[in-house]
């Protein structure tokens, strides 16, 4: 079987299939942390779709499987939200390529820097992140599950 034909690229985070990716992720992250006693409740779809944010789908055949979103901070810099790959499609080396593609659209809205965090229940995530050239940094969010938070230089 032939391997798919893997693409990413701008959608829009407040329609299909970019919404239903990002709304995928969010539960997901609430199944992971069910146990804690706060829950995440910041959806970030309006973020995604406003001026200076993006939405990164990737698709394997034209089949959305996965997204990457941007945030806008400040002139300056931008944080990459809601990285999901769907279950199916995990292990398969989408990740690194879809860090660089959500990177790529930094870099194309004029960011110079940008900026991640993930939780203590999400060691894959941390990996990824860490072997892509982030460098870990203080707080700069009140996420509540954010145990590690990073930044890269674009």
């Amino acid at each position: 079987m032939a391997e798919p034909r893997i693409t990413f690229a701008p959608e829009p985070a407040d329609r299909d299939p970019g919404r239903a990716l990002v709304l995928a992720m969010e539960a997901e992250i609430v199944d992971i942390y069910r146990d804690r006693e706060q829950r995440p409740h910041n959806p970030v779809l309006d973020e995604l779709a406003a001026d200076g944010g993006a939405l990164i789908v990737a698709r394997a055949d034209g089949e959305a499987v996965g997204c990457a979103g941007l945030k806008r901070i400040d002139d300056e810099a931008a944080e990459i939200k809601r990285v999901y790959i769907q279950p199916a499609h995990r292990g398969r080396g989408l990740g690194r390529p879809l860090i660089a593609a959500v990177e790529e659209e930094a870099r194309r809205l004029g960011y110079r820097r940008v900026r991640l965090d993930t939780g203590h229940e999400q060691p894959e995530a941390r990996h990824i992140y860490e072997t892509s050239g982030y460098r870990s940094i203080e707080r700069f969010n009140d996420a509540p599950f954010a145990a590690f938070w990073f930044e890269k230089e674009l």
